[in-house]
């Protein structure tokens, strides 16, 4: 076990002492918590989003699709978009995350991580992606990376040197197609291809601790086109605001979730 596992398995019960995310395992199946609707901002329908990201008061996306891939700074208060940079049409963007002061965009199938500066948005260079590139966050200084299987890669930022993997499971088995990624409060929030549920994880162990049922959300959506999916999730920890949105989704939401923890982003 790496040093960054132990660290987890050391911090986690302290951050999360008292939640009743803490359930027995006996318990047939994590918690289903259906989450309040706070604010509501308009959204370009067509973004086809892959990551999103909150950083100094803004928003970051990223969107996909061969030809129309981009990364994008939103105004957090309007959902404006600020700032585009279109991708080459060879890369198809995925999520997007902050480490050592660049933005990090996967790329789906290319095997590259793109690099950019979160000021300008200007390309800051490329570095090697081993998997398929789906969802991006960071935890504890290290990436975190779904490739759309049950397995979640971390690496280190500097070179993407691999560090170690968790495989998630809910009550032994398997969740697969994990898609975009957030850090919340020590935990692992991740979007599920095709589902309106964000699986909350725990880091140290994959475990599946609770769902935040984003149905009454997603339903609108993809009752005319199921591709449309639930994707893209944001945190601020300085506050614990988090929002969702969705592929081609006309609004961006902020939501609270009662009953988990928010404010303690590490």
């Amino acid at each position: 076990m790496s040093s960054l596992f132990k660290l987890f398995a050391h911090v986690l019960p302290a951050c999360c002492l008292g939640l009743w995310l803490a359930a027995s395992p006996a318990l047939a199946g994590a918690p289903v918590i259906v989450p309040r609707v706070v604010a509501t901002l308009p959204h370009d329908r067509a973004a086809f989003t892959q990551g999103l990201l909150f950083l100094d008061g803004a928003l970051y996306e990223s969107t996909g699709l061969y030809g129309q891939s981009s990364l994008r700074r939103l105004e957090a208060a309007t959902g404006k978009v600020l700032d585009k940079r279109a991708l080459p049409a060879r890369y198809f963007g995925e999520g997007l995350a902050l480490a050592e002061g660049r933005l990090y965009q996967l790329t789906w199938r290319e095997g590259r991580v793109l690099l950019a500066d979160p000021a300008s948005l200007r390309p800051l260079g490329e570095l090697p992606l081993p998997t398929e590139g789906w969802g991006l966050t960071v935890l504890d200084g290290a990436l975190v990376v779904s490739d759309g299987s049950d397995r979640l890669t971390f690496y280190e930022p500097k070179a993407m040197a691999p560090v170690g993997t968790i495989d998630v499971t809910e009550d032994g088995a398997p969740v697969a197609d994990l898609n975009e990624l957030e850090a919340v409060g020590g935990l692992l929030w991740a979007n599920v291809w095709h589902s309106p549920r964000i699986a909350v994880i725990d880091p140290a162990s994959g475990r599946v601790v609770a769902w935040v049922d984003c149905a009454a959300l997603a339903r609108p959506v993809t009752a005319g086109d199921p591709e449309r999916v639930l994707n893209g999730i944001a945190h601020d920890p300085a506050t614990g605001r988090i929002w969702v949105t969705g592929k081609n989704w006309p609004a961006i939401h902020e939501i609270q979730v009662p009953g988990l923890p928010q404010g303690k982003g590490r």
